[in-house]
């Protein structure tokens, strides 16, 4: 054999020999993202701001010494094609550690998979189905590997029709207020129908007959002309902020006077930027402490995080980026305590989310809400801070400067800490 022969055998043998160690060094994890279907507007800064937090953990030396090998895809909002990304996110030789999630249909979907495989998922979905983790509760079936950080949805809108109760006394208003629940026939928006319908039965509102509309922007003039004839007081947007905006400018034009409710994807700094003075007055929940730029020493990692794919530093990020910042690190630490504690196994992942309480990742203080999961109960908080929109002005221009000049405000309005009922884990 040639001398250049024996090189190049051993050049190979080196670089498969450094290819399997750079592989054993690095943890998976598969992200599903939704860039381009139709929960884009809020998934697209959502998605970035995993990719964005993945990116800065490896930059900072990784997980125990290992960098986390993300696989990020679009999916589309399509279940066909989340449900074929975890057939190789599953398969035995190329097993992830865990999933970042997205959307409550295709997350629904996989749950009984992710139990299978033990494959902890942090979902983009708050489903309450999605937090028994047994299924003692009888109103979902057992999740033990879903996860997801923030308030349910359905906590949310109980959260939001409490709110709405005192509001119709404050000011005074004579009879039953009406509650209708809007949104596409779709796992998402229909995810609280069923919990909030029965909340604002009790809390004493007449609720209505429920309004369809598209997930998708489109003519809504119908749905508002509906909501003015039945006199509907409190609504319910269920959809992603661009289909809402549809519905908030058309029942503007058709002088509909009723309060919107949003949920924690229904509204944004950009929506409200679009909207302008149709979103005047939303009330929706916030999933973090504090917006972009708010004051909180945790703002600063979230900052250099937003620099991973803005080195500028001059972009802004909507309430969704802050929120799956949170998220990413939830996870990014249970994976540490899973390296430290038997490896970086799915298993050893999910355990890793209940060994502390009322939990802020590091270097996140004042930015994400203090959150417990448990192998009973993984409702992480069932705090619920509230938030109103304040449009003051054109919202021409540029969304940074808006905020800047506050044009467009997120003004707090109320804490609602919901008593965690073992009747309502699930549902």
């Amino acid at each position: 054999m040639k001398m250049t022969s024996l090189l190049s055998t051993a050049s190979l043998a080196i670089a498969v020999a450094a290819f399997s160690a750079s592989a054993q060094a690095q943890i998976a994890i598969g992200h599903l993202a939704d860039y381009s279907g139709g929960t884009s507007d809020v998934g697209t800064p959502y998605g970035q701001a995993v990719a964005d937090t993945f990116a800065w953990v490896n930059k900072n030396g990784g997980v125990g010494g290992k960098q986390l090998n993300v696989d990020t895809n679009d999916y589309g909002y399509q279940v066909p094609k989340a449900i074929a990304l975890y057939k190789k996110w599953s398969a035995p030789d190329s097993k992830v550690a865990a999933i970042m999630g997205w959307g409550t249909a295709d997350t629904e979907a996989l749950t009984g998979f992710l139990a299978q495989d033990k494959i902890p998922d942090m979902s983009g979905s708050y489903a309450a189905a999605l937090t028994d983790p047994e299924g003692t509760s009888g109103k979902a079936k057992p999740a033990p590997y879903n996860f997801f950080y923030g308030p349910s949805y359905s906590d949310s809108l109980r959260a939001m029709l409490m709110w709405a109760a005192e509001d119709w006394k404050t000011k005074g208003k004579p009879g039953k207020p009406k509650f209708v629940h809007m949104g596409a026939n779709h796992p998402y928006p229909n995810a609280p129908k069923a919990a909030g319908e029965a909340m604002a039965q009790e809390l004493g509102f007449e609720v209505l007959p429920p309004l369809v509309f598209a997930l998708a922007p489109g003519d809504y003039s119908a749905q508002c002309l509906s909501l003015k004839s039945s006199g509907a007081n409190y609504a319910y947007l269920g959809n992603t902020a661009a289909s809402n905006i549809s519905v908030m400018k058309a029942c503007k034009t058709a002088g509909v006077e009723i309060q919107f409710l949003g949920n924690v994807w229904g509204m944004d700094e950009n929506a409200a930027k679009t909207a302008g003075d149709a979103a005047n007055g939303v009330i929706f929940p916030l999933r973090t402490a504090v917006s972009w730029g708010g004051d909180a020493p945790g703002m600063k990692t979230v900052m250099e995080i937003s620099k991973m794919s803005d080195p500028t530093g001059k972009v802004y990020r909507p309430v969704h980026y802050v929120a799956a910042v949170c998220s990413a690190l939830y996870m990014k630490e249970a994976i540490d305590w899973a390296a430290k504690n038997g490896g970086a196994t799915g298993e050893n992942v999910a355990k890793g989310f209940y060994q502390k309480k009322d939990w802020v990742p590091a270097g996140m203080e004042g930015v994400c809400n203090p959150s417990t999961w448990t192998d009973k109960d993984h409702r992480g908080t069932l705090k619920v801070d509230l938030y109103r929109t304040k449009i003051s002005g054109p919202t021409d221009g540029d969304v940074n400067d808006l905020m800047a000049k506050g044009t467009i405000k997120l003004e707090k309005v109320k804490t609602v800490e919901l008593p965690r009922k073992p009747e309502l884990l699930g549902w």
